[in-house]
């Protein structure tokens, strides 16, 4: 029978310490890329930094770098969208960040209108969607999404902790925390915008790490009766990471195939989203080979101790 991965007999754990080097220089962009968001430095969506979206369409058709040259002119920092997929033709998202009260937000919102009305006086905009997030607000969201990524991870360590062993959990918690830091710096370094939709993507992407690392440990346990000699527990792994690696290319090019059409055909809103799915599966897929497996091979080696 035809098999995309054949049986393999590759030496993962063999190259773990230039993994963990790649791996190092991923979590120090995360851990920048993490520093701005919480700071506000970074790109950060209406969600987190305050501003108005007003989501709409025209009567009759506009190009998009009209609206783009007319209200760039009144706005610093605009942003606009082509809504695609929506029921009518030229539907935009329009948003802009205000940084000031929500007594300003609520003005800005109202010029917006106001302007895009005087602009377009033969043409009309027909508003679906406005959406105000005041500044307090926005930081009261981008506290509340860092506490749900942290909170996560921590039930990670207590899961895998009762399922295999507290140092199986805290290999897990690693690999999952390298993938979600991965995908942040990632993010910022590219400019692209942080909302409350990528960090659902975060969250998900902690999800499928997780369940692609638990596999791996469950290979193992499974083979230890196999290497009886304490030495040979890097045989193990290795072994048990070849014999999944099957199931994780399958797994991870299936979701990869699912998430690249939502990318591709989703539209705008969610194109970022999508994208940080792609980039966790491909980190999330690294990192179960990479990072949680030769963590717990380092630890075995130091401080010998069996799974449960």
């Amino acid at each position: 029978m035809f098999r995309i991965i054949p049986d393999t007999n590759i030496n993962f754990i063999g190259v773990r310490k230039i993994a963990f080097i790649v791996s190092l220089a991923l979590i120090v962009l995360g851990a920048v890329g993490f520093t701005m968001i919480a700071t506000g430095k970074a790109n950060l969506g209406i969600d987190f930094a305050g501003g108005v979206m007003i989501k709409g369409y025209f009567e009759q058709p506009v190009a998009i770098e009209d609206l783009r040259s007319v209200l760039g002119t009144e706005f610093e920092d605009i942003s606009i969208t082509i809504l695609t997929g929506f029921e009518k033709d030229n539907a935009f998202i329009i948003k802009t960040k205000s940084p000031g009260t929500e007594e300003e937000s609520r003005m800005q919102l109202a010029t917006l209108e106001k302007i895009i009305d005087e602009k377009f006086p033969t043409n009309s905009f027909v508003k679906v969607e406005t959406h105000q997030i005041g500044p307090a607000v926005g930081e009261t969201l981008r506290k509340d999404a860092q506490f749900a990524v942290l909170l996560s991870l921590f039930g990670i360590i207590v899961y895998i902790w009762i399922r295999f062993d507290f140092r199986s959990g805290i290999a897990a918690t690693i690999a999952t925390f390298h993938d979600v830091l991965a995908v942040m710096g990632i993010f910022w370094l590219l400019g692209l915008e942080f909302d409350m939709l990528t960090v659902t993507a975060l969250l998900t992407l902690a999800g499928y790490s997780l369940t692609d690392t638990v596999v791996v440990f469950d290979r193992i346990r499974e083979n230890l009766k196999k290497f009886r000699t304490r030495g040979e527990f890097a045989n193990c792994v290795n072994s048990s990471i070849n014999e999944v690696l099957a199931r994780t290319f399958n797994t991870s090019i299936t979701v990869i195939f699912v998430v690249g059409s939502i990318f591709l055909f989703g539209g705008d809103v969610l194109r970022n989203f999508s994208l940080a799915l792609i980039l966790g599966v491909v980190v999330g897929t690294y990192s179960s080979i990479f990072v949680a497996s030769p963590i717990v091979v380092e630890w075995e080696s130091r401080s010998p101790k069996r799974f449960k």
